[in-house]
């Protein structure tokens, strides 16, 4: 694959940092062929272990891709998780060499036989570097399409993380399958804001472009709102890849706030024709500040709430949504733009086959079972913990509750570990009490859990807006604001009971003063409440 996008796209730009040209598909090929010889000089040869613990930026692609054309096997580490959590992954898998950007180098500790390289140039830490590697040549090892290439340990929302072993043809099979989804062409700009660590923005965000010939653009500080609003104008983008919280995050703090900072915006909004209309005016703003060439808003990585989905659909907002787990390199099931059903995470991804384990003779809810040619080899060294993810027959077990509608697409109704199962045995998704909750105003996230077989909503609210919102109450504020607030959480209780069956409504609400604690795909850690 790589040597095909060398040859084709030669003279086209290929990993950037925002706003500059210097690096052609050509001079990508040299880079990864030096820095693949510079691997092999330090011993590391087909099916050893090379880490990257790095935040991204273009030698994180040329370091993977270096890994890949030797044999080895790269095991990308999020750069969120804790040193603890790092210097098992490196044990874990086996590993002999590091690449590691210098923010993160504080995060290793010293561990011996470890040869460490900074990926900012490309020096190895004790001094000898990619300069002073003779040019000499050898062959590169014949790589398999079913060789292990990567190892990818998730921080699943339940825990101890695995490491997922995904082949060269899982990933580059799953590339090319998205491309059905959305035709990537040279001349396409993606900006990368999600980790490279993460399954979804290393398929879909770094092969994807690289082997129909885009750009990739990184950015050189944290995504701030202001760098990255920057870097949307610089780069324009046609592609972006993000995860529900980044939009959602503009929705509650910027268009909600002024939509119901007038009183006949707000009188409005409660109309469904006028709402549309006020949808469109803001999602044509937000179009503008993301650069206005996008065509392609690919979100996945956990829910997007039921109220920023409307808006996007309602303001033609180039949409698309897809399902799917590291398991299965990662995608599943997807709808381009313009292909998208309120609430479904659409069809399964060409290829793929989807279906739904001892469906429930009423609902049709059952658990997502997948095969495909993305489906991983298993976990490494945990040939018991592969075995229970498959069924007998061979399907991978998502662990995702989920039906189909008459037309092939998919709902996916949360998880089934989640479930709470009532008094009388029936059974209530946390998830779909959640999106009721996360539709009210002032609530930022929450998390229903059960108590003593009691059902209990975490709440957090958007305390700056509460407080923007009741500043001139000068007047003893704080007492005043902690009233407002247990009043609010009475009135989310009453709401949102409304709404549901007998067995699923809110004993309680009580509030979570800070941000709950997250996956890298932003997904609450639920196991940690």
């Amino acid at each position: 694959m790589l040597q095909a996008s060398y040859e084709d796209y030669a003279n086209h730009q290929s990993l950037i940092f925002a706003g500059e040209e210097n690096l052609t598909y050509k001079q990508l090929e040299s880079e990864v062929k030096k820095v693949a010889r510079q691997l092999h000089s330090y011993g590391i040869s087909k099916g050893d272990k090379v880490a990257i613990l790095s935040l991204n930026m273009p030698q994180w692609g040329i370091a993977f891709f270096a890994i890949a054309t030797l044999g080895a096997v790269a095991v990308p580490v999020l750069p969120d998780f804790h040193s603890n959590e790092i210097k098992n992954i490196l044990l874990h898998a086996d590993v002999s060499l590091v690449f590691v950007s210098e923010t993160l180098r504080s995060k290793l500790e010293p561990t011996t036989g470890l040869n460490i390289v900074y990926i900012e140039d490309f020096q190895l830490s004790s001094g000898v570097g990619n300069s002073e590697i003779e040019e000499q040549s050898f062959d590169f090892p014949k790589v398999e399409e079913n060789d292990l290439c990567s190892i990818i340990y998730t921080s699943g929302t339940t825990g101890k993380s695995k490491g997922v072993m995904l082949s060269h043809k899982n990933i580059v099979w799953t590339a090319q399958q998205s491309w059905l989804i959305q035709n990537v062409r040279p001349g396409d700009r993606f900006l990368s804001v999600l980790p490279l660590s993460h399954t979804f923005e290393n398929t879909l965000g770094l092969i994807l472009p690289i082997k129909y010939g885009a750009t990739v653009s990184y950015l050189k500080k944290p995504p701030v709102p202001s760098v990255l609003l920057a870097a949307l104008q610089q780069v324009k983008p046609t592609v972006m890849l993000v995860v529900p919280l980044i939009v959602e995050k503009i929705y509650k703090s910027k268009i909600m706030p002024e939509i119901n900072g007038k009183f006949i915006t707000r009188l409005l909004y409660k109309m469904a024709v006028t709402r549309k209309l006020l949808h469109k005016v803001a999602a044509r703003k937000l179009y503008a500040s993301f650069g206005g060439e996008l065509k392609f808003f690919g979100v996945g990585g956990a829910k997007l709430d039921d109220n920023v989905e409307r808006f996007l659909m309602d303001g033609d907002f180039p949409l698309a949504i897809g399902y799917g787990m590291t398991e299965s390199s990662p995608l599943l099931a997807g709808a381009g733009v313009g292909k998208t059903r309120f609430l479904s995470t659409g069809q399964p991804m060409e290829g793929v086959k989807i279906r739904i384990g001892n469906p429930n003779p009423k609902t049709g809810l059952g658990e997502i079972q997948a095969k495909g040619e993305n489906v991983m080899l298993g976990y490494y060294k945990e040939p018991e913990i592969t075995k229970s993810v498959f069924t007998e027959d061979g399907w991978l077990k998502t662990g995702d509750l989920g039906c189909f509608d008459n037309d092939g697409n998919l709902y996916i109704k949360g998880r089934i570990k989640n479930m709470i199962v009532g008094a009388s045995g029936e059974n209530i998704y946390p998830e779909e009490i959640e999106s009721l909750i996360n539709r009210m105003e002032y609530v930022l996230e929450s998390l229903v859990i059960e108590q003593k077989g009691k059902l209990v909503a975490m709440v957090h609210l958007n305390m700056e807006e509460l407080e923007k919102k009741y500043q001139n109450m000068k007047t003893e504020a704080v007492l005043f604001l902690n009233d407002k607030t247990d009043e609010i959480l009475k009135e989310i209780q009453k709401k949102v009971n409304e709404e549901l069956n007998k067995f699923s409504q809110i004993q309680r609400v009580v509030l979570q003063p800070i941000p709950f604690e997250k996956t890298p795909t932003q997904k609450i850690k639920r196991f940690l409440y």
